[in-house]
């Protein structure tokens, strides 16, 4: 009877303990990224500030300000770079309207002439154009979001540092797991955060700086513009910087610059579109090495569940769930995991 009431008792706490969990997370789902934002900056972070508060004796709490504010510079500098850049031509845009409709129609004429597809349709033009409009307040929500989420995962991050210590040990009496098992979630976690934070981002400024070359080479004006934009399409799985150059190079084809248009057509294909697979190989190799399928099955799923942060926790979760497959079969079958014991953590 004692042990029926022990259960009952048991399955009553774990039934309100999902309960709480799950209305807490259909109501903080809106700034679930900003626990994921502080999670992979705490990743990346530990080592060092473990090592400057520890063996250098910096103050934890000025330390971890250092690292809230390198932080923000690094994130708030290529967004202040997009709307530098970006901005001026939207502005020439709103402000020219006809000056655009009347490029685009002469544009469709030329494709329209060449391969007998028309681009330009103007009940088309003015739906977009629409579109546009209406979307105005939903794109000011979700900026006002983005800042929201910013401010909380720096907020996070500052406390996570802190106590950083005490947190990890208390995860690591709290996870049910043994400790090799322990050993490879832990180190799978640091090295697909390690990778995909760093080298996603690192990915596309190669790719950008790649496409800045070949576009001034070739002629294109604002070239800087449009390497910034290639760089950030590369992050756009399958298609990825051809959303950039495949325009360009019609666009040099249809004002009549042939060469210039056969020449980055080549270079794109043979430059920009491999440069990734050549950085992979070499420089991010030893940064994580991560399959290159799970990067990209990680990200379109993960840009659905988690926006820009599925670019690094889609991967992540694909990981997790090969891990877990791993730990179970470990956990229940007791079948070893291959050269678990030679995985370690940094401190």
């Amino acid at each position: 009877m004692k042990e029926f009431n022990d259960r009952l008792r048991q399955i009553i706490i774990l039934g309100i303990i999902i309960i709480i969990g799950f209305l807490m997370i259909k109501h903080f789902y809106i700034f679930f990224p900003s626990i994921l934002g502080a999670v992979t900056l705490y990743i990346l972070s530990r080592r060092n500030y473990f090592f400057l508060t520890e063996k250098k004796n910096w103050r934890k709490g000025w330390t971890a300000i250092l690292y809230v504010i390198g932080y923000t510079i690094i994130i708030v500098l290529p967004v202040y770079i997009a709307i530098v850049l970006i901005t001026p031509k939207l502005v020439a845009l709103f402000n020219n309207p006809v000056q655009i409709l009347v490029a685009l129609q002469g544009f469709s004429n030329k494709i329209k002439n060449t391969i007998g597809i028309s681009l330009y349709d103007a009940e088309t033009v003015k739906t977009t154009l629409q579109k546009l409009a209406n979307n105005i307040p939903a794109l000011l929500s979700g900026t006002a979001n983005f800042l929201t989420n910013l401010v909380l995962m720096f907020f996070i991050l500052y406390y996570m540092l802190v106590n950083g210590k005490a947190m990890e040990k208390y995860l690591r009496d709290f996870i049910p797991l043994k400790k090799p098992n322990l050993s490879l979630i832990t180190s799978e976690t640091i090295m697909m955060i390690r990778a995909n934070a760093i080298g996603i981002p690192l990915l596309a400024m190669i790719q950008g700086l790649v496409a800045m070359l070949g576009y001034s080479i070739f002629g294109i004006n604002d070239y800087g513009v449009w390497a910034f934009l290639t760089g950030v399409a590369s992050l756009i799985p399958i298609v990825g910087t051809g959303l950039i150059w495949v325009p360009l190079t019609i666009y040099l084809f249809t004002i009549g610059h042939i060469g210039s248009g056969i020449g980055l057509g080549i270079y794109s294909i043979l430059i920009i579109g491999n440069i990734d697979y050549v950085a992979r190989i070499t420089l991010l190799k030893k940064i994580g090495d991560v399959h290159p399928i799970i990067t990209i099955l990680g990200v379109i799923i993960g840009l659905s569940m988690f926006g820009f942060l599925g670019l690094i926790f889609g991967p992540l979760l694909i990981s997790y769930f090969i891990v877990l497959l791993k730990i179970y079969r470990n956990e229940f079958y007791n079948t070893p995991i291959k050269d678990v014991e030679e995985l370690t953590v940094n401190p």
